[in-house]
């Protein structure tokens, strides 16, 4: 049977993104395949279209484990089996391109697939050749699931956390600048808190669902178009991140923003379509049009990138984020894991609406592995009913409850990835022996907690570079110029 299946698969091993971490080669070798007796059929289509995802079925062995978790865990349905027999192959709706139909690019097929017949669209040569030109401020920003799951790439135990190994590595590679996303979280939770507080004290549409997480945007979209003034207007961290990098810390470092070029290194497939979305840019003084964010890499390129260098990730030291941004506080940390979003805008709500410090600053009512959790928070002597989501079959059941008006909550924060982004489409993949032996979601899950319980700030509001840029910029949290560079229609 692995003879017939091996007949069939495009045997460009040394090619594949999966090269060594193949569950088919294993199997070849375990099983002492050296050579084959069957010719086999090795085309197939090769789906390139898509900002986020590429698809190529020469090298698909029809285990369907990418249908299973798109039609039962993110109840999408994208793709499923075609045809019967002899022919049968996965496809989409009419062989259309992943980007024509309803895929969302969370990237869970990515991240289930064995064989690398599912792939992120690659854009790491495009990094080695914008760091080669000399007329470019090469600036990288990471996500903070990065940190926890990126030694894992080098043999490191799950959940380390290699914050300062990937700051030096990215020095290394010939980056100008390398900043922390979280201080964009921390600015898309003082927004999205006085959102919050505005819906709230006004009456206005609630409940507020958050929107940092791209698929789960395209999923509402696609799915709920009527629900989306339950959308945060919120940008997400690295967009605001890029908004605010190309405005005001280029003009208090004196640089061009138009010779600026940001790349993100995100957990997620589906931040390589959220840059290309046309709401997602600023126009400069001088009338040019600067997309906020310029290219997006994965935890998994970012390795690549740093193996192609010859970089021995491993032994380097630990350097730090380069300052003013690299001042976050552990309330951007926990973005990363599902319940995170939820938790650090309730640290900011209830200091905003008391006007004083919180005496226990974790919220532990919305952590948690479940799939949906809901909870009451009293704040300011108000009773706030919360739900937090992660998977988009998830959010389809809270979505209902919202459409049928059977829902009593106020704020929901929806996450596209089970677990959260540090469960991202982008992130190393693990094969299933590891998967269904250890508990990867909550090894990276309590490096996240640790990186806020080790914070001297814990709270986004209390980020003193953007109590700066308020001050000096922005004015205040929601006012019209914060809405006109750090939210979207």
């Amino acid at each position: 049977m692995l003879e017939l299946i091996l007949s069939d698969h495009n045997r460009r091993c040394l090619m594949c993104t999966r090269d060594g971490k193949c569950e088919l080669q294993k199997l070849a070798i375990d099983f002492g395949i050296d050579e084959l007796d069957y010719p086999g059929d090795k085309t197939g289509k090769l789906d390139n279209l898509s900002p986020s995802i590429v698809r190529d079925d020469s090298k698909c062995v029809l285990c369907k484990r990418c249908i299973s978790v798109c039609k039962n865990v993110q109840s999408v349905s994208a793709i499923a089996m075609a045809s019967r027999g002899r022919d049968s192959r996965v496809a989409t709706y009419y062989d259309e391109s992943l980007n024509d139909v309803n895929c969302t690019f969370c990237g869970q097929c990515v991240r289930v697939c064995p064989v690398g017949a599912l792939k992120e669209k690659d854009n790491t040569k495009i990094v080695l050749e914008k760091l080669q030109d000399k007329n470019l401020f090469v600036i990288a920003q990471t996500a903070p699931a990065v940190r926890v799951a990126l030694g894992e790439e080098f043999g490191m135990p799950i959940g380390t956390n290699v914050a300062g190994k990937m700051v030096a590595s990215l020095r290394k590679l010939g980056f100008y600048k390398v900043f922390d996303t979280n201080t964009g979280a921390d600015a898309t939770i003082i927004e999205e808190a006085h959102e919050f507080i505005d819906r709230l004290q006004y009456n206005k549409t609630l409940p507020m669902i958050t929107s940092c997480s791209p698929g789960w945007v395209r999923f509402l979209e696609q799915n709920y178009p009527e629900l989306k003034p339950h959308l945060s207007t919120c940008k997400s961290p690295h967009q605001m991140f890029g908004a605010i990098l190309k405005s005001y810390y280029a003009k208090k470092q004196g640089l061009d923003p138009s010779k600026i070029f940001l790349v993100s290194v995100m957990p997620c497939t589906a931040k390589k379509y959220e840059i290309t979305r046309p709401e997602m840019h600023q126009t400069d003084e001088n009338g040019n049009i600067l997309n906020d964010v310029d290219l997006v890499i994965t935890t998994r390129e970012l390795a690549k990138l740093i193996k192609q260098e010859g970089i021995d990730f491993v032994n380097l030291e630990d350097e730090v984020f380069d300052n003013p941004i690299g001042e976050a506080s552990g309330a951007g940390a926990i973005f990363g894991t599902a319940g995170g979003v939820m938790e650090a805008a309730l640290r900011t709500v209830a200091e905003t609406l008391t006007w004083k410090k919180l005496d226990k600053i974790e919220f532990n009512q919305v952590r948690g592995e479940e799939g949906v959790r809901r909870a009451t928070v009293n704040i300011a002597d108000k009773e706030i009913k919360v739900v937090v989501a992660n998977g988009l079959g998830n959010a389809r059941k809270i979505l209902e409850e919202i459409k049928s008006g059977k829902a009593d909550y106020q704020f929901v924060e929806i996450m596209a990835c089970p677990g959260g982004c540090i469960m991202g489409g982008g992130q190393p993949i693990c094969n299933a022996t590891t998967l269904s032996t250890v508990d990867v979601r909550k090894l990276r899950a309590e490096a996240i907690y640790s990186v806020d319980e080790k914070s001297v700030i814990r709270c986004s509001h209390e980020n003193p570079y953007l109590k700066e840029m308020y001050n000096e910029y922005l004015d205040n949290p929601g006012s019209k110029k914060a809405h006109e560079l750090l939210h979207t229609n």
